[in-house]
């Protein structure tokens, strides 16, 4: 679950971090009584679960209310990456000498919480491990001890060479760990993590992260999503029960299971294709699963061939058949449909998708690259 900067920002100050304050609006007036209020210049930001806020026109500094007012008409008019934006944060303007990196994020290869620090803040950390990879720092944490003291005063030390400020930045990261675990958090985030002109180190932004499947620990949490800053297709897709994240490619993709999934996704990569999405329609599907699946992929408009990779463990491939033969009934679909079911009632599936004739595959390799070929095709 994503939340905004605003939320972020108080989970961090309550874990003692040294975090400017700010206010939310929702109006161009309320942006100016909040500039009003906190005083001097002001940043007015974008609240809207997207990177590249700035290079969309998401952030712009502000001198007094009334421009602080003209920020917030302009960004409230944007739709970034999609996303329409509908809150600005306003936080006091802050003087910077020096900009950092720091977060908490978890190492698949580990198997644990890895903290990451750049002295190349305020630029994509992606971009950073591309082109100066040397500017990284990390530590790996191990859950039971959590973050160990000479970890942070190293990984500060890595950051400014002035005690001072390496001492500051070291009670920083030990907040950011103490958000990132206690929440039950996939990420946290600082970009930038700044040093004032008066010797402060600052944390002015906060991203954060939370795992959906741990929400059950944190109603106060799980409060904290805005379903209107959500793309209504990951909407849909949870509350339909699926496991649904939007891509950049073009051949949609319908799975049972998660490590099937990205197993087919890789297969599409392999034969030189682009999946357009993740998407796990769970362990048991009923028709009506997949029906809200192809009604999901259907509608990315980046979609050019559509793939069914089942296989028939506890999901009935009968059920995965009927769902799609009603799906495609009630939708118009302009794009191919390729699909491959093995398992559980598989002739009985491939029984139903001949008789409202499609053709099923068996074999995986051969799905995906029909798959990526009609898409090629679609193009």
């Amino acid at each position: 679950m994503n939340i905004h900067e605003y939320q972020a920002r108080e989970i961090f100050r309550s874990h003692g971090m040294p975090v400017p304050d700010s206010e939310v609006a929702t109006g161009p007036e309320e942006a100016a009584e909040a500039a009003r209020r906190l005083g001097g210049g002001v940043v007015v930001k974008a609240q809207v679960h997207a990177g590249g806020r700035g290079k969309a026109g998401g952030v712009k500094l502000a001198a007094d209310p009334a421009e602080a007012r003209a920020a917030a008409v302009a960004i409230l008019d944007l739709e970034i990456k999609g996303l329409p934006v509908r809150k600005v944060l306003v936080a006091p303007a802050v003087e910077i000498a020096t900009e950092a990196y720091a977060g908490v994020v978890m190492d698949r290869a580990s198997q644990r919480p890895v903290l990451m620090v750049s002295p190349e803040g305020g630029i994509d950390i992606e971009q950073v491990a591309a082109e100066k990879p040397e500017a990284i720092f990390k530590e790996t944490i191990d859950p039971r001890y959590g973050l160990l003291a000479h970890q942070a005063t190293g990984l500060g030390y890595r950051l400014f060479s002035d005690p001072a400020l390496a001492g500051q930045a070291a009670r920083v990261l030990n907040g950011l760990w103490k958000a990132y675990a206690s929440t039950d958090a996939t990420l946290a985030e600082v970009n930038p993590l700044v040093s004032t002109p008066a010797g402060e180190v600052l944390a002015i932004d906060a991203k954060m992260n939370i795992d959906d499947n741990a929400l059950f620990r944190h109603p106060d949490l799980a409060a904290l999503r805005d379903v209107d800053a959500e793309a209504s297709s990951e909407r849909r897709a949870r509350d339909a029960g699926l496991s649904y994240i939007k891509l950049d490619g073009d051949v949609g993709c319908c799975v049972n299971g998660a490590g099937l999934a990205m197993a087919t996704m890789d297969l599409v990569k392999y034969y030189g294709g682009n999946p357009a999405n993740f998407l796990d329609i769970g362990g048991s599907s009923s028709p009506d699963k997949v029906i809200a699946a192809l009604q999901i992929i259907s509608e990315d408009p980046n979609v050019r061939s559509i793939l069914f990779n089942i296989f028939g463990g506890i999901t009935r491939c009968d059920d995965v058949a009927n769902g799609i033969v009603a799906a495609t009934g009630r939708l118009e679909l302009e794009v191919p449909i390729t699909i491959r079911l093995t398992g559980t009632n598989e002739r009985e599936a491939v029984r139903i998708l001949e008789a409202a004739g499609f053709e099923a595959n068996t074999d995986m390799d051969v799905a995906v690259q029909r798959a990526v070929a009609a898409a090629g095709r679609a193009a």
